[in-house]
């Protein structure tokens, strides 16, 4: 019951955890590409004009991100209830929350790499063509991290949910 009754917290913690890892996220596309954020970003989530710097940056990626605390929490959440004992379903669900989020930065990071080899100024992605930004290099830089998020999301829920399931294999040896 209690394991049942942890799911507001275990959520919350998750939604937390998604909102540290926009902010700090955005905190290393903002250090690749300013102009991403005081052209696209802050518009685009109304940050007040006193804020466009990297704390701007912080509220834009906690804000972007938050919710997929609920998205990746809920599948976590169920696979983390097989675990036997309640201190190792907790245990459980936090360490599955932070592989997660790991694996999403180590792609996005990847991604921010490949992107300094594959994007150059006469070869910019599709999506950049009629953008008129003052450094589209730069941009695309971090347009192609922000994108390839997405991407680290599902692969670091697989890694979680992989991680619960064995979790819960090996309780059940115990």
């Amino acid at each position: 019951m209690a394991k049942l009754a942890s799911i507001p917290l275990l959520l919350f913690f998750a939604c937390l955890l998604a909102g540290f890892y926009g902010a700090l996220h955005n905190q290393i596309s903002y250090t690749v590409a300013p102009a991403y954020f005081h052209e696209f970003k802050f518009s685009q989530f109304g940050i007040d004009t006193l804020l466009h710097d990297r704390i701007g940056a912080g509220i834009v990626g906690a804000l972007a991100s938050w919710w997929m605390g609920l998205i990746i929490g809920v599948p976590v959440y169920l696979a983390a209830l097989l675990v036997k004992g309640f201190r190792s379903f907790l245990r459980t669900f936090a360490m599955a929350a932070v592989l997660v989020v790991c694996t999403i930065l180590l792609v996005g990071c990847a991604a921010l790499l490949v992107s300094f080899i594959t994007i150059q100024a006469d070869r910019l992605p599709i999506w950049m063509e009629g953008r008129g930004v003052s450094d589209p290099l730069s941009f695309a830089r971090a347009g192609m991290m922000h994108n390839f998020s997405y991407l680290g999301g599902m692969i670091g829920l697989a890694v979680g949910l992989i991680y619960a399931v064995w979790q819960a294999v090996q309780s059940r040896k115990a």
